[in-house]
């Protein structure tokens, strides 16, 4: 593959990080552009599937097709293949003829049965707590060959990059998410707590130690006790925290 087309390629995946929705709509895409890129290089349709792990997450795998995705889960589901061994290695992992190679023999079988002859695990560089790696599946055996192992690796590499961004996105969207809704949280509690300083002529402290007094005794929230609270002297009117974006 000429420079040119790795600019090509290098300009679709960051097209894609301002265009995607979340981490999954840019797994989908991105599959699909590394898909067409691998069957543009060897002449032959091939499939492409990624795993994305990511610390206190769930597994996400995406493809560029439901074959792709139900053969990747076959593997995350065996814990073994071509995959699982270029993320251990970190390095590319060919399993050239499901018919002659015989470390994985239920995973080949598996391939052997959905059509897929070879397939070829490359990893992904995406930090932040996370690892992927992609599989790309052929029909025929022989298909990846030396030059076209290299150019998956620079793709890897790329849409790797424009992963870490996507996460440093995502990561910020959840850092504000979580902070708008402790936020709404602290309000409620807030009112609630100003609404028992005035029944009771009591200090901030005393109001607190009423709400957690009462939380404890009705195995209630203690969120949920102060929109009780606030519902009942407001006449049932919600409360809202104004932000300004």
């Amino acid at each position: 593959m000429n420079a040119e087309d790795h600019v090509d390629d290098f300009q679709r995946l960051y097209g894609l990080v301002t265009e995607s929705e979340d981490i999954k709509d840019y797994l989908d895409a991105m599959t699909g552009v590394g898909a067409s890129m691998m069957t543009r290089l060897t002449g032959e349709r091939i499939e492409c599937a990624v795993t994305l792990r990511r610390r206190k997450r769930r597994t996400a795998i995406a493809g560029s097709s439901d074959d792709a995705i139900l053969l990747d889960r076959v593997e995350q589901r065996l814990g073994k293949g071509p995959c699982a061994l270029a993320l251990e290695t970190g390095s590319p992992v060919l399993l050239d003829d499901v018919f002659s190679d015989e470390r994985w023999p239920r995973f080949s079988e598996s391939l052997a049965a959905m059509g897929c002859r070879s397939v070829l695990g490359v990893p992904m560089p995406s930090g932040f707590d996370a690892e992927a790696v992609l599989d790309f599946f052929a029909p025929s055996a022989g298909t990846f060959t030396d030059e076209v192992i290299q150019d998956a690796g620079v793709f890897a590499d790329m849409a790797g990059r424009a992963l870490s961004s996507v996460l440093r996105i995502a990561t910020a969207e959840d850092g504000t998410r979580n902070l708008r809704a402790a936020l709404e949280t602290r309000t409620a509690i807030d009112l609630a707590c100003g609404m028992l300083m005035a029944q009771n002529a009591c200090g901030q402290e005393e109001a607190i130690g009423i709400l957690r007094r009462v939380s404890s005794m009705r195995n209630q929230k203690l969120h949920d006790l102060a929109e009780e609270i606030i519902s009942q002297v407001s006449g049932g009117h919600a409360i809202t925290t104004h932000f300004e974006d």
